[in-house]
């Protein structure tokens, strides 16, 4: 199959594509190597990419609408994933335009790309955060997403609705992911696991937020894989499904299992909640009838 991976060198695209690569699919990369961070991890994965003669990288950015219009054009790809985007819900905060241009017209542009020159099947990345403030728990897709309070957040819903209505309008097929708390190697610095290891292996305090009374559905990123994967596989004319564990975990415990591995206790300088993020703990998600979102592969429902 011939495949585009936007977001390619970011840490879900890499594992991705090593994925779809060690299977024989045809890949082509797309990443802006955005300095959201060390831009160096993005260049160390691409490396390993690189070494595969299925794998091409093009250093393009999503809302250049020309550039990716040539090339969907030339590639003519099956299937495309979305994985590139503008994360972080403090950084929305902070620089909201930016996610103007990534995660809204980035996202526009793949849709007309597919609507245009042939991709018929679109899997893209959304996120548990869009669930906000949603009182309702366990959490469940057919849950209404109204009340985001990140801007993050409500890009991600955006883009459920800007799908759904390429969906109806041209017959595209979409299905998109909602990720929880996705950790493993080649992790993003800026995340839970990376900063608290290294701030405790270093000595430096840990930042726990909400005094540590939060819970998250910390999902391994090999089965946030299998689930991405299995959508490419299985095309749906317009779904969304939730993609994690399905079990959440309180965030100390999380510290705990670190602390054991580095063979040392972290300090923990307790805060407030932070802006932008769930109001109490996060819970698990309510699991989906025919899709197991567990450590098995995930098996999306026939429809």
């Amino acid at each position: 199959m011939k495949i585009l991976v936007t977001g390619s060198a970011g840490f879900i695209g890499f594992h991705l594509c090593k994925a779809l690569l060690e299977r024989g699919d045809e890949i082509t990369g797309i990443d802006n190597y955005s300095p959201y961070y060390d831009v160096k991890i993005k260049k160390d994965r691409a490396k390993i990419l690189k070494k595969s003669r299925n794998f091409s990288e093009i250093v393009c950015d999503i809302s250049n609408q020309k550039k990716m219009e040539k090339i969907f054009k030339k590639q003519k790809f099956d299937c495309a994933v979305n994985l590139a985007a503008q994360a972080g819900v403090r950084y929305s905060i902070e620089k909201p335009m930016v996610y103007e241009d990534a995660n809204i017209k980035g996202f526009l542009t793949i849709l007309e790309c597919c609507r245009n020159f042939g991709a018929k099947n679109l899997v893209y990345a959304s996120s548990s955060s869009v669930y906000g403030a949603n009182k309702k728990i366990p959490f469940s897709e057919s849950d209404f997403t109204d009340t985001p309070i990140s801007l993050y957040a409500a890009s991600k819903k955006s883009n459920e609705l800007m799908a759904h209505a390429y969906s109806r309008l041209f017959g595209l097929n979409c299905t998109g992911l909602r990720f929880f708390t996705v950790y493993g190697p080649w992790g993003r610095p800026d995340m839970a696991l990376f900063k608290f290891a290294s701030s405790a292996k270093n000595g430096k305090p840990i930042e726990v937020y909400n005094n540590g009374n939060m819970e998250r559905d910390f999902t391994y990123i090999d089965n946030i894989i299998s689930g991405v994967v299995a959508s490419v596989d299985k095309p749906f004319r317009c779904e969304v499904f939730n993609l994690g564990r399905g079990e959440s975990r309180r965030l100390t415990d999380f510290i705990s299992i670190i602390e054991k591995n580095i063979g040392r206790k972290a300090e923990k300088k307790m805060l407030p909640m932070q802006p932008g993020t769930f109001q109490k703990p996060l819970p698990t998600f309510q699991k989906r009838k025919g899709f197991s979102a567990t450590r098995q592969k995930p098996r999306l429902r026939k429809g």
